[in-house]
């Protein structure tokens, strides 16, 4: 606990710490949630032209990579339990994470969850590496915890390049009081099944997904076209309403009885893999800086 008051005594000395926190935390949990996704942390991505919407798009997105599997990955799995090797490399990985922190932190567990604990795996899918810890052991201000853990795990994603047969490693960082939702969930440290995933039929209303992505994916563009016009304070809340609407979709699809295979979480996938999720906060970043801008006379 002295180690952690330090490094609070530390950073709280810092210019604009506070300043950086207020707008650190909305912007996190704007599409930070429930399982894995690619987010990249806010006002760090330096853009020293226009970053235009098409210029962002990756490849189509094909229906075949959303189809069900009849079994779990055989280069992860065997037997329905994790493979050695795999496990063994994941929680190194983990304790690795943690024992670079700047702070002691006690790990209470470390789970696969995602398409990859499940039976919706696909070239796309990353090994979403989850280590669980108590929140409340390190502070009472959740809030401050959450974005320490945060800025942690995002440097380390960012820092690494790390992958396991051929699937990028994400780290995150959970609270064990948090209720991840999802259909599959393994524990790496105790080798086995929290939440063994169901293998069934499932029927994905992609072109349903396609049109909500498609939809937000035009008025991404629209933002766009704001910045180009100048018009940025209409920009950056375009994107924040943009951001809490795909939050919003994304959590009623994975309270739904479909969860991962719901429309609004398959367009959320959609969404994620044609880069529009860090599009959106490279284009508040374009915006707050062209606005803040002075030009030479």
């Amino acid at each position: 606990m002295k180690v952690w008051k330090g490094y609070i005594k530390a950073i709280t000395e810092l210019d604009g710490y506070k300043n950086r926190i207020k707008d650190y935390v909305p912007d996190r949990n704007e599409l930070l949630g429930q399982g894995g996704q690619d987010n990249s942390p806010p006002f760090t991505k330096k853009m020293g032209t226009h970053v235009t919407f098409d210029r962002q798009l990756e490849e189509e997105v094909e229906p075949e990579s959303f189809e069900t599997r009849d079994d779990l990955e055989s280069r992860i799995w065997k037997d329905k339990k994790l493979r050695h090797r795999v496990r063994k490399h994941l929680m190194k990985i983990s304790k690795d994470f943690i024992s670079g922190l700047p702070v002691p932190v006690k790990i209470k567990d470390v789970t696969l969850t995602g398409s990859l604990a499940n039976y919706n795996w696909s070239n796309f899918s990353d090994v979403d590496l989850h280590i669980v810890v108590d929140f409340l052991e390190i502070d009472e201000n959740l809030v401050l915890v959450k974005s320490f853990f945060d800025n942690a795990r995002m440097r380390w994603n960012n820092t690494h390049n790390i992958k396991i047969r051929g699937y990028d490693v994400e780290i995150y960082v959970e609270d064990s009081r948090e209720d991840h939702k999802s259909s599959g969930v393994y524990s790496i440290l105790n080798d086995e099944w929290i939440k063994e995933p169901k293998k069934y039929n499932s029927s994905i209303d992609f072109t349903g997904a396609r049109r909500k992505a498609d939809d937000i994916e035009f008025q991404v563009n629209i933002t766009d076209n704001m910045i180009i016009a100048g018009k940025y304070r209409s920009a950056i809340k375009n994107v924040d309403r943009l951001k809490r609407k795909i939050k919003n979709m994304r959590r009623a699809g994975l309270e739904s009885p479909k969860q991962e295979f719901s429309i609004e979480n398959i367009a959320f996938k959609i969404l994620r893999r044609n880069g529009i999720l860090d599009l959106l906060q490279q284009l508040k970043t374009q915006a707050y800086d062209n606005m803040l801008n002075i030009k030479e006379e």
